[in-house]
């Protein structure tokens, strides 16, 4: 049986068609996956995430081992509150998870990983703690969910009380803040300004209630990730693997490579490949014409070789067909897309295709 949020009889009384997502009962959307998608971009939008997996790390060598197990430097949150995204790598420079991790008061850090991965997850980073004095402490008391979309920052507002709304109204993009038992954070997965709130299972339901009598509409999976592709974000399991290195999957930008002497998981492999170039790299595609792109669609560049789509979509917001997909290092900027044994003509562009609400390419 699949595990279901502190939400669940709340998406089923708003009709949700649920879904099997990573092991839980999750709302695909409720009732029109396009109007959510929409709703997002012009709006806002309220998305039950409590499947996501959220992890304490503490001890006084907590900063030493998350140094040693992160690709990207801890020692970059300087403050209470600050957030980095980046990736855990195995020997080889695959990624076997990409995630925010939040600094946390009295040492500690909190991190947030993808649901269909807890497992493995949380043996790798037990298993890479040895030789040093850290803990670790699932926190599946806490509900997870995210307010995105132009309007999501008023909305947010309304539902907090004087001090509280004036704390958070200075949030920067990738800050965050603990009030009492809720945490703040102004990070997303869609393109768009919003929040990411962290609230105790039995005190998320009046929150999503507020939210939901100030006009923010609930939003499913399914217009979660047609709005983190038209984001150019990628999807783990699909865009990015143990199989697929940081550099092959456009996540080179969140390596820290200095200083030197920071022997994390993974280095040895990717300076390798750095020094060697990468063979394959991640683009953006443009369907020219009508059609959709599909994740396991052949693509040909003419003259270089070939490739393979990770993710596709019919993109709301551009009315085109878009896609992520691993091409030739070679590769310029047009392609051939296969599609049911027809090759149609793509654009190759640079992710992302849409922000905050506007056209990228």
């Amino acid at each position: 049986m699949a595990k279901r949020t502190s939400l669940y009889h709340h998406h089923i009384e708003q009709n949700a068609r649920m879904v099997n997502f990573g092991g839980w009962d999750m709302p695909l959307h409720y009732g029109s996956q396009l109007e959510e998608h929409h709703q997002v971009r012009s709006a806002a939008g309220v998305f039950d995430v409590s499947h996501m997996t959220i992890v304490d790390v503490a001890g006084p060598q907590a900063r030493d081992y998350l140094r040693h197990l992160l690709a990207n430097d801890v020692d970059k949150l300087d403050k209470v509150g600050k957030a980095l995204y980046g990736c855990m790598l195995n020997e080889q420079g695959g990624v076997i998870d990409d995630l925010i991790v939040y600094r946390m008061p009295t040492g500690s850090y909190r991190l947030v990983v993808n649901a269909a991965t807890r497992d493995k997850d949380l043996d790798w980073m037990k298993n890479q703690a040895g030789g040093y004095e850290v803990a670790f402490h699932e926190r599946d008391d806490l509900a997870m969910i995210a307010v995105q979309g132009p309007k999501a920052r008023d909305l947010v507002l309304q539902q907090l009380n004087d001090q509280d709304r004036r704390i958070i109204a200075a949030l920067s993009p990738f800050t965050a803040v603990l009030l009492e038992d809720r945490l703040i954070a102004r990070t997303g997965y869609t393109g768009e300004d919003g929040f990411e709130l962290m609230i105790t299972n039995d005190r998320v339901a009046e929150f999503w209630r507020g939210l939901l009598d100030s006009g923010v509409k609930p939003v499913g999976l399914g217009a979660r990730d047609t709005l983190r592709l038209e984001a150019g974000m990628n999807l783990y399991g699909t865009d990015m693997d143990e199989s697929i290195t940081a550099l092959e999957c456009g996540s080179g930008w969140t390596v820290a490579w200095l200083p030197e002497d920071r022997g994390f998981i993974g280095r040895d492999a990717l300076e390798t490949q750095r020094r060697d170039g990468v063979k394959r790299k991640r683009v953006g595609l443009v369907l020219q014409g009508k059609g959709v792109l599909r994740s396991h669609q052949r693509v040909l560049v003419d003259g270089v070789g070939e490739g393979v789509i990770s993710s596709g979509t019919y993109s709301p917001t551009l009315k085109l067909g878009i896609a992520l997909a691993r091409v030739p290092a070679a590769t310029a900027d047009s392609c051939w897309v296969e599609i049911r044994g027809k090759y149609l003509s793509a654009r190759v562009v640079r992710p992302p295709f849409v922000r905050q609400g506007k056209s990228c390419i």
